[in-house]
């Protein structure tokens, strides 16, 4: 891992993911995720009763810089348990259909399924585009 004394940023992701037992990395807010993969993710956690912490990397593009950087991992949402990382959407849905999410989690009563929950239907995205050129 790399000095991060001088990388604020950094500093604050490695807190966030050590203070946080469930945390999540997503585009926008679990109340209005800003990407389907996030909306997916934050339902999956939902649907187990999962409290988590989130961290919405829209605001500032140095977070997701750097916690790729730091992860290893290109794309967004990424969930964290107990401080390590499980992975992104797909990682997540096929470990919550296999009941690996649910083990991790400490929530073996709840039993796998064949398709994970569906983002619940609300606000449209904040911007969306169709280009038709």
């Amino acid at each position: 891992m790399s000095d991060t004394s001088n990388n604020p940023m950094r500093e604050a992701i490695e807190t966030a993911i050590s203070e946080n037992p469930v945390l999540l990395f997503m585009k926008g807010t679990p109340e209005a995720p800003a990407c389907g993969f996030s909306a997916r993710t934050v339902a999956v956690l939902e649907s187990l009763d999962q409290p988590f912490a989130a961290v919405n990397i829209l605001p500032d593009p140095a977070i997701r810089q750097e916690l790729s950087a730091l992860s290893g991992w290109p794309t967004i949402p990424q969930l964290f348990v107990d401080g390590e990382l499980v992975g992104g959407c797909d990682i997540v849905t096929e470990m919550y259909q296999s009941g690996e999410l649910q083990q991790l989690l400490g929530k073996e009563g709840t039993a796998p399924v064949a398709e994970a929950p569906e983002p619940a239907a609300g606000e449209p995205a904040p911007l969306s585009i169709e280009n038709l050129l």
